[in-house]
């Protein structure tokens, strides 16, 4: 029992930091949507936060696989899926030339990953009440 406790207490504190990296990410385009950043200080923040997101995701697919939480592991892995589907074709990181002309993709990529991370936390919080139950 304390074994799912601390599976579920650690996916909820990574999905607060994937929502946490989410929303700065979002910020800095945002920034630089109403020219408060330059696009290269705007790249560089965003490209720093990206791998270590990957890495938490995986973390976060990882725990879920081994500990026999099916169900969590299979919502879970269709972003999995999508970050290393963007990591093996190298369009992981945002160009700074480009980063004007793609802004509002971005946006669009970054709000859909913040609700479907707000979706898995959801899942997960009653996921852990219906286990205990």
């Amino acid at each position: 029992m304390e074994g799912d406790l601390f599976l579920w207490l650690l996916a909820f504190f990574l999905l607060i930091a994937l929502l946490g990296l989410m929303v700065y990410q979002l910020m800095c385009l945002v920034d630089l949507e109403f020219d408060y950043i330059n696009p290269y200080d705007s790249a560089s923040q965003i490209n720093r936060v990206i791998l270590p997101e990957f890495i938490i995701q995986g973390i976060l697919s990882l725990s879920f696989l081994l500990s026999g939480h099916w169900v969590m592991f299979l919502i879970c892995s269709p972003y999995l899926y999508y970050s290393v589907r963007l990591y093996m074709l190298k369009q992981h990181l945002i160009d700074v030339t480009e980063i004007f002309n793609l802004l509002k993709r971005e946006k669009k990529r970054r709000l859909f990953k913040l609700l479907y991370l707000f979706i898995v936390l959801v899942s997960t919080i009653f996921g852990y009440y219906i286990w205990t139950l």
